[in-house]
């Protein structure tokens, strides 16, 4: 146990000065919000899971597989925050997190190995089986949803839904093009809380958390190891060296 924990501690670390700046903005800006409106249980599980999911995206980011962990806490959150403002299909998008990304990657040696090295990237029938499942995911919710439940927002849903599902599977299978699917998934859900937010189903906070993982996702584009071949080769030999320091290399 002594050595997991060491590792998952190591797992925070290496990662590029940005993501930290962004984590602290990103705290900063979470803070304030919660500290500038009445105090609630909602709001307090909402500024936990707000604060966990920018560490879980900021871990994707630097391929670091400790996003394991903090997408399964960040989604629980995320989970009780979306039953709040009666999102549905945000609640099945954090489990299908959980399902098809926070979990097996909590299980795969090989996220948990020096994930940087085994970046991949799509060919034209990637493209085209990842856009039609997306498209297919979101005709499907969002008929589903909209009839079967009282979803104020159904086809918004949809949208933020069927993209972040499909990146989660993306993102797994250690495709970089995943980061486009992010930026989508980001600006959906931006308007999905936004919305929320403004019809009083939910806190301002999770309309920033969106903001911040647009952010986060622009500079996947830039610094990440996803993206940035100087950095993937500095991440790469960072985690070479952990690994035999350790005897799984």
């Amino acid at each position: 146990m002594t050595n997991y924990i060491n590792f998952l501690t190591h797992q925070l670390k290496g990662w590029p000065k940005q993501n930290y700046y962004l984590f602290y903005f990103s705290l900063g800006c979470q803070l304030m919000t919660l500290v500038n409106a009445p105090i609630t249980w909602v709001t307090v599980i909402t500024f936990i899971g707000t604060t966990l999911g920018v560490l879980c995206v900021l871990a994707i980011n630097a391929a670091k597989s400790v996003n394991g962990w903090l997408g399964i806490l960040s989604a629980i959150c995320f989970i009780i925050a979306g039953l709040n403002a009666k999102n549905y299909l945000s609640i099945l998008e954090q489990l299908a997190y959980v399902i098809t990304l926070d979990i097996p990657v909590l299980l795969s040696a090989n996220w948990n190995v020096n994930m940087a090295a085994k970046i991949r990237h799509f060919t034209v029938k990637s493209w085209t089986i990842a856009i039609l499942a997306t498209i297919a995911v979101y005709l499907v919710s969002g008929s589903l949803i909209g009839r079967f439940t009282d979803d104020p927002r159904p086809w918004i849903d949809a949208i933020s839904f069927s993209i972040s599902l499909t990146a989660g599977v993306i993102c797994f299978l250690r495709f970089n093009n995943q980061y486009f699917w992010w930026l989508a998934s980001g600006l959906a859900q931006l308007v999905l809380w936004f919305v929320s937010f403004r019809q009083g189903s939910a806190t301002l906070a999770m309309a920033i958390n969106s903001s911040i993982y647009l952010i986060n996702d622009v500079l996947a584009f830039t610094i990440s190891p996803w993206y940035n071949e100087k950095e993937r080769q500095r991440v790469t030999a960072q985690e070479s060296a952990y690994a035999k320091s350790i005897g799984l290399e």
